[in-house]
C-alpha cells in the first residue's frame, strides 16, 4: 500500500490490515507502530494480538518500561546464535503488568543482546523493550523471543535488501503508479531468487547479470 504524500506509515496501518481475518493472530511491528490506536484496533476490532517494540520515539512509555523492577523478573529465556560475522547472546526477561498506560497491555519484555564480532573481538550490548497483550499463559519468554526475532527476520530479509541491495531510498521513480510498480518488481525479484535457493540477493542479481537475456527468464519459468 502506497503511503499518501505528506504523511507516514502510521496512517496506513489499519487500512492495510482491515481486509484480513486476524483473529488469534499475533501482529508484530517496529517502534513506529507502537501506537495506542493500533493496539485498540488489533485487539478490539480484529480480535488479534500485538507485540510492539518500544523505543525512545515513545519517551514516556520507554522510560516507564526502563524503570520497571526488572531485577524481580523470574521469567527468563536465554538464546545464542552465530552468523553475519558475529556471535550473539540474547537474554529475555518478562514481567506481567496491570497498570501500564497502554491499551490491553498484559506483559512487557526486556531483551538484552550481547554481540561479539568474530573478526575484531569487539563487544557491544543493546537493550530492546517489547509490549504485548499476550498473557503469561499465552506467551512464555521463549515465545516472545521468537516473535521478536520473526520481526527482525522481516527487516533483514526484506527491508534491508530493498534499502541496501536495490538502493530503494534513492530511487528517482516518484510519480504516478511508478513507486508501487517498482516495489512490486523488487519484491518479485527477491522472492524468485529465494525460491531458487539464493540466500544472498546481491550475489543472485550478479549471477543473473552474467546472462541477462536468458537467466532472468529461466528464473521466472518463461520460455523465450
Amino acid at each position: 500500500m502506497r503511503v499518501p504524500d505528506k504523511t507516514n506509515e502510521i496512517t496506513c496501518f489499519a487500512a492495510l490490515l482491515a481486509p484480513f481475518d486476524l483473529a488469534g493472530i499475533v501482529v508484530t511491528a517496529d517502534a513506529l507502530h507502537t501506537q495506542r490506536d493500533h493496539a485498540v484496533f488489533l485487539v478490539e476490532a480484529k480480535q488479534a494480538h500485538y507485540a510492539f517494540t518500544v523505543k525512545k520515539n515513545r519517551p514516556t512509555l520507554h522510560e516507564r518500561m526502563r524503570t520497571l523492577p526488572w531485577e524481580q523478573a523470574t521469567a527468563k529465556f536465554y538464546d545464542c546464535s552465530e552468523g553475519h560475522g558475529r556471535k550473539e547472546t540474547r537474554v529475555v526477561q518478562v514481567l506481567t503488568v496491570e497498570d501500564l498506560d497502554f491499551p490491553h497491555a498484559a506483559q512487557v519484555a526486556k531483551i538484552t543482546r550481547h554481540r561479539t564480532s568474530l573478526r575484531t573481538g569487539k563487544r557491544t550490548r543493546e537493550t530492546v523493550y517489547v509490549i504485548t497483550n499476550l498473557t503469561s499463559r499465552e506467551a512464555s519468554p521463549e515465545r516472545i523471543a521468537r516473535l521478536v526475532r520473526s520481526q527482525w527476520v522481516i527487516e533483514n530479509r526484506l527491508h534491508f535488501v530493498r534499502d541496501v541491495t536495490f538502493d530503494e531510498d534513492r530511487s528517482q521513480v516518484r510519480t504516478g503508479h511508478g513507486p508501487e510498480n517498482m516495489a512490486t518488481l523488487r519484491n518479485l525479484a527477491i522472492n524468485k531468487l529465494r525460491e531458487h535457493g539464493h540466500t544472498n540477493i546481491a550475489a543472485g542479481l550478479r549471477e543473473m547479470s552474467y546472462q541477462p537475456f536468458t537467466r532472468p527468464l529461466d528464473l521466472l519459468g518463461v520460455t523465450p
